[in-house]
């Protein structure tokens, strides 16, 4: 269809300029930096001793000690929402100003690296890793301790692959998988050296042949990943061959701890392994998963055919005129396909898994095997379906079947929310890092509840 622009209507901002908002945030970050290090050099006992090490580090540090499970504060808590929300806002403008892509691949890629943190963390909650490396499995130190693994595999894939990409020749193709695979490989045993091996020497009573025999399979998934994710990018390409056979190689040490238990420093372990949660901690959210894909996967097959994104205005089309013009852009694909095509995109279907997922986890968690919640937020939803417990009379459980309604319902919010909004051409990075957040938030608890939940850690 024909599209023209309204001349009285501002067009959108060109991708390499900051609008107000993202040069308020880039120059708060840089005066709080500024502000953090002078009060560590002029005031370090009130700074460092008497703030933010009992704040954020302490906790930290007796997470990941022998008592284990620290629990989160509102004043932590607050100070993690408002960073997290505050480097979304930061981190995208940097992204969209580098041309990085926010495709279904990079979304994909982005889930595989969520991913690989609950598989290290349940580790960490079987006393896996050494006692001086530990704290690097405790979040919030494990998500920023992945984060450099994850820019440190994109920078060297695109300086790796990079000029390979956009030619579809077997041989361009075949080239930038082995160059990948040549630098992955080196990159995967580099993380299994510094992260694995010298837990090793911890468990001295346990043959870790399961394990290195992980290693060996990690590196086959590797190379299919490559091969699966032939005409990608070589930075996604890189990154999501990596994050998948990283978490096979954890996944492999999570077989050998089920089939060789080693002992714990805090001795927790219940020693039974259970696998039934996994039919309704991961089933019920893959199920519904699949209906989502099914209802949707038509439309975003023919508005992939257009050439448009889901959700995704015209690069000429600001939001005011859209929405202003709301009758002129009716027929439009991005405006009558998008709703359903949404369904099946990658970030609603991980939103949705993920938040499920936390939610089924955490109430089989606490309800059926007595464990703990470390959120305050958290756990006052679950007190407060207690306290319905208490006033009906039932003895089941101890109310975290409320937090799961509250997950259920937070679904259907989100999946409202991101079928009905549309966004402009250079605020795709901020909606790819707005799911990332709520991954993170979301997907990596479940994971790692039902990882404890299978090995009783």
């Amino acid at each position: 269809m024909a599209e023209t622009v309204d001349s009285t209507l501002s067009p959108p901002l060109p991708d390499d300029r900051y609008s107000t908002a993202e040069k308020a945030v880039i120059w708060t970050a840089i005066g709080l930096a500024f502000a953090i290090l002078a009060g560590l050099v002029l005031a370090y006992d009130t700074v460092w001793t008497e703030t933010l090490r009992p704040i954020i580090w302490e906790p930290v540090v007796e997470d990941a000690g022998v008592a284990g499970d620290a629990g989160y504060t509102p004043q932590n808590t607050a100070i993690y929402t408002l960073s997290m929300l505050g480097c979304v806002v930061l981190l995208q403008a940097l992204f969209r100003k580098w041309r990085l892509p926010t495709d279904e691949r990079m979304t994909m890629a982005l889930i595989a690296w969520v991913c690989l943190a609950p598989v290290l963390r349940v580790l960490e909650d079987a006393d896996f890793f050494s006692s001086t490396r530990d704290v690097l499995f405790i979040s919030p130190i494990i998500h920023l301790h992945l984060a450099a693994w994850l820019v440190g595999i994109a920078v060297v894939s695109h300086l790796v692959g990079g000029r390979f990409d956009g030619l579809s020749s077997d041989r361009a193709q075949e080239s930038q998988a082995t160059l990948l695979g040549g630098v992955l490989f080196v990159a995967l045993m580099g993380h299994w050296y510094l992260l694995y091996q010298p837990a090793y020497d911890g468990h001295p009573g346990v043959d870790f042949s399961l394990a290195t025999g992980g290693l060996i399979v990690s590196m086959a998934v590797m190379w299919g990943a490559l091969v699966w994710t032939r005409m990608w990018p070589a930075i996604t390409r890189g990154m999501m061959a990596f994050a998948t056979s990283a978490v096979v190689m954890g996944v492999a040490h999570w077989v050998q701890f089920m089939i060789t238990p080693w002992a714990q420093e805090s001795g927790k372990t219940s020693g039974d392994l259970t696998f039934w949660p996994v039919w309704v901690v991961l089933g019920l959210p893959g199920l519904i998963c699949f209906f989502l894909y099914r209802m949707g996967k038509e439309d975003a097959r023919q508005l992939k055919l257009t050439g448009y994104t889901a959700g995704v205005l015209p690069g000429h089309v600001g939001i005011k005129q859209w929405e202003d013009e709301a009758d002129k852009w009716a027929d439009h694909p991005v405006e009558f396909l998008s709703n359903k095509a949404l369904l099946a995109h990658p970030m609603v279907l991980g939103m949705v898994f993920g938040q499920l997922c936390d939610g089924f986890a955490t109430m089989v968690g606490i309800d059926m095997f007595g464990y703990g919640e470390k959120h305050p937020v958290s756990n006052a939803v679950i007190q407060y379906g207690g306290a319905i417990n208490d006033a009906l009379g039932i003895t089941w459980g101890e109310g975290a079947w409320l937090f799961a309604l509250v997950k259920a319902a937070l679904v259907g919010l989100i999946v409202w929310l991101f079928v009905q909004m549309r966004v402009e051409q250079r605020q795709q990075h901020f909606r790819l890092l707005i799911v990332l957040a709520v991954l993170i938030v979301g997907l990596a608890p479940g994971l790692r509840d039902i990882g404890r939940l299978m090995l009783g850690v």
